[in-house]
């Protein structure tokens, strides 16, 4: 491993390279005294929550209980830094300049929330509302949920009867993600059957009048306006709030905390400016708001549910007079849910016997949004589903196909591979483990089980990655990936039983699997049309993408959950492959093939919480120490256009820079203006960008698409993603769009370039991670630059910090719901 620099690189200059001023934004909203404007919005995109593998020693039964027990419940530790009251920065650093990303969709979220910055592509935007905030407002499913509550607390109803009715028949066809030409994006694909589609069904906007204004914006404009928020907030607010925003702020001003971006404080001051005297800390419209807030907030840091210590701390410190009172008027109001989860007994402890049935479980209280309640509970039912799809043979009785898929484990290119094969021969739903090289394992299996006739695809996280599964499935990317003969599609009028057996591809990604616009289709049932389905990139699921993708699946389908358990968990709330491990309801298949070369040992030393030097001759790896982030932004620049061009062979369109955060004086900001002002210098006369800019382009929160500008005109911004052409419209350019040669390791995770420079600049350590430095060291395939100065805060991260945690169900359901994993 080269500890200075690539041959022929020139020495550090001694001044630093302009690496632009740390972000400032504008107050989306007054607040502060009555009448008086706010102070600065909070920093946008920048926080620290970057993890990997799942705990050991987690809860157990996750039973619900309707009980307002908020002051109920021990805090195990596990949430509290998930949220702060008052809209400060959580205690892990979040959102300060130049901090670490913040883990699922937080940084995306924070840096979409607030005003653009001078560049024009940092603007407004963010994850969907879960609603209006409106007192008691809950949806169809949580007034079922809390009628099962209530019934079962009265007694009408026992909590087993839930179990043994008889399930309800599958519906038609179950929701799925919109085409690549969502209103919500707004961005319309020149060829919309290979467009990239969001991840999950965007939320309807308001449709704009002639003038391009929302009908109702006046109204809105002037609430706004005697507030003392600015007027231009209008929009947002009527997309957030629906057409009734006007009448729902006078009513309820704490609901414009739903308006992303809208900090506690600069609701009270609008509340103030409203409400005058009648404003006090203890309002319970206000304890609402703060709470979904607060629950909000904990979901972008990837938490499905928060303790209910924590809360209760977060409100008290947002000044709420009587937070368990607060606690209570929120679960009776249907705000939130109420969960417990039985505690592991804690080490040397003994078990508590099946016969004392008098000794009290230790339990932990959890509250949580019925958005995210839902979503975990039915990927629950769905995994468990799969789980008991194929009963055990009894002794000596050969299971229906068996002798086939034997054959094929016998053929198969390796003995993990040969694993796999035999764990999903027998099993409807099987987790398989690995690095990079053992993707290898899952496309052999896909390539086993369409050779039996059967309907096998595999789904990457990321184009990138389905291009590779491509590769591994033994065909020419450019060429598409590896395709087989599907019935169920139509080939047209008169077409023949041949023609209509259509060649579909094998290889397709997450997002177009469930936009219909790649795979199989769906059946009229509305569950795809598949007998296995191998999802590769699993621990970038978050609970809402991985419930619908179970629900999806058929009666009697095979469900593969596969990824590398050291890189960082999802964007979005949950940790759905970690939980999957944790709980031990499934085969594991653990993958022996070790990934190769100098980067290879590097990072799976990191993954066992080793950072050792690797030999490297060819110069794999590099470390380049800088003084100051200035300095980083520097040799990041050379690297970029001169070193790892000339000395490794790269060209800069295939170096990818990965760097802890958006914001601070070394993160994604100032790195990409630095890189554009080296390598494609202009005006950026549409939004900050010009031709040949490199993009990163976000079709949906959390996802995060590399493109490259191709032209401007009145009806957008044209771009290039992976040879697909989109078209952004004006208005959406700042939300869906900005610089894309640095990026976050959140956003690189899934994909892979020739070369990774990854920066690691002295002040934006607080954060980091064993996770983010695996995922980030792993992005590069021939060569690894390290611009270091973290000094010993690198290796201390990899030694003494695996991942920050979340608090989530779902290992808690499973465990309850499906017997253990037969082992041996």
């Amino acid at each position: 491993m080269s500890t200075d620099r690539l041959t022929g690189d020139a020495a550090p200059a001694p001044e630093e390279a302009a690496p632009g001023s740390p972000e400032q934004t504008a107050p989306p909203v007054a607040a502060g005294s009555p009448g008086a404007p706010a102070g600065a919005a909070t920093a946008a995109g920048q926080g620290g929550t970057d993890e990997a593998e799942a705990p050991a020693g987690e809860g157990t039964s996750g039973r619900r209980t309707g009980q307002g027990g908020a002051e109920a419940g021990g805090d195990t530790g596990a949430s509290g830094e998930a949220v702060a009251g008052n809209g400060a920065p959580a205690p892990d650093g979040h959102d300060t300049a130049g901090g670490p990303e913040s883990s699922g969709a937080s940084a995306e979220a924070d840096a979409r929330n607030s005003t653009p910055a001078p560049d024009g592509h940092d603007a407004a935007g963010g994850p969907e509302s879960s609603g209006g905030g409106g007192k008691g407002r809950r949806s169809v499913a949580a007034e079922a949920l809390a009628a099962a509550v209530r019934a079962v607390e009265s007694g009408e109803r026992s909590a087993a009867s839930f179990f043994n009715d008889a399930p309800a028949p599958r519906p038609a066809a179950p929701a799925a993600p919109a085409a690549p030409a969502a209103p919500r994006e707004r961005a319309r694909a020149a060829a919309p059957s290979s467009a990239p589609a969001p991840v999950r069904p965007p939320s309807a906007r308001p449709a704009r009048g002639p003038g391009g204004e929302v009908p109702g914006s006046g109204g809105i404009r002037e609430v706004l306006a005697a507030g003392g928020a600015p007027e231009a907030l209008a929009g947002k607010v009527a997309e957030t709030l629906g057409e009734h925003a006007a009448e729902a702020l006078r009513e309820d001003p704490w609901q414009l905390l739903a308006v992303p971006g809208v900090r506690p404080d600069q609701a009270d001051g609008f509340a103030r400016s409203l409400l005058g005297p009648a404003c006090e800390p203890g309002d319970e419209r206000r304890a609402l708001a703060l709470t979904g807030w607060l629950l909000e907030r904990a979901a972008l840091e990837g938490h499905t549910a928060l303790e209910s210590s924590a809360l209760r701390d977060a409100l008290a410190k947002a000044s709420v007079p009587d937070p368990d009172e607060a606690l209570r008027t929120a679960i009776a109001e249907g705000a939130v849910l109420v969960f417990q989860d039985a505690l592991d007994a804690p080490a040397g402890v003994r078990p508590r016997a099946a016969e004392d049935e008098d000794a009290e479980q230790p339990v932990r209280v959890l509250l949580g949004l019925d958005r995210y309640a839902l979503a975990e509970e039915s990927l629950a039912d769905g995994l468990a589903r799969l789980a008991s799809t194929f009963a055990p043979a009894q002794d000596g009785e050969a299971s229906p196909g068996e002798a086939e898929w034997e054959r094929a484990a016998a053929a198969a290119p390796s003995p993990s591979a040969a694993e796999l094969i035999r764990s999903v021969a027998a099993h409807g739903l099987v987790a398989h483990s690995g690095g990079e090289a053992a993707r290898a394992e899952p496309a052999a299996l896909v390539a086993a089980v369409r050779a039996m006739g059967l309907r096998a695809y595999a789904a990457a996280h990321t184009e990138d990655g389905r291009r590779r599964l491509a590769a591994a499935l033994s065909e020419s990317p450019s060429a598409g990936p590896d395709v087989v003969a599907a019935p169920g599609r139509d080939a047209g009028p008169g077409a023949g039983p041949d023609e209509a057996r259509e060649t579909i591809p094998a290889a397709v990604t997450v997002a177009g699997l469930l936009a219909d616009a790649e795979g199989p289709g769906r059946d009229e049932e509305g569950a795809l049309a598949l007998d296995l389905l191998v999802v590769l990139d699993a621990p970038q699921l978050d609970v809402e993408t991985a419930a619908m993708l179970v629900e999806s699946l058929p009666d009697g389908a095979r469900l593969v959950l596969s990824g590398d358990p050291g890189v960082l968990w999802s964007a979005g709330p949950g940790r759905v492959f970690a939980d999957l491990v944790a709980a031990r309801r499934c085969p594991q298949v653990v993958s022996r093939t070790p990934d190769p070369g100098p980067i290879g040992e590097l990072v799976s030393g990191i993954g066992i919480g080793e950072l050792s030097q690797v030999e490297a001759p060819g110069k794999e790896v590099v470390i380049v120490p800088v003084r100051d982030a200035g300095e980083a932004v520097h040799r990041t620049v050379q690297l970029v256009a001169d070193s790892v061009p000339r000395a490794i062979g790269v060209p800069p369109e295939q170096t990818q820079v990965i760097t802890p955060g958006h914001g601070g004086a070394a993160g994604t900001r100032a790195l990409n203006a630095a890189l554009k002002d080296r390598l494609n210098p202009g005006p950026g006369r549409f939004g900050g960008f010009d031709p040949g800019d490199r993009v990163a382009y976000t079709p949906a929160p959390g996802r995060a698409v590399p493109g490259t500008v191709v032209s401007a005109d009145a009806e957008g911004l044209h771009l290039d993603c992976a040879g697909t052409p989109v078209v952004v419209e004006r208005e959406e350019v700042g939300e869906l769009v900005r610089h894309g040669w640095a990026l976050t390791a959140h956003q690189a995770a899934g994909a892979r370039w020739p070369a990774a420079v990854v920066v690691l600049p002295g002040d934006a350590t607080a954060g980091l991670t064993r996770a983010w430095v695996y995922t980030a060291f792993g992005r590069g395939e021939l060569h690894l630059s390290v611009v270091h100065g973290a000094d010993a805060a690198l290796p201390r991260a990899v030694a003494e910090i695996p991942f920050k945690d979340r608090t989530t169900r779902l290992r808690a359901l499973l465990q309850a719901q499906v017997p253990p994993a037969p082992t041996g």
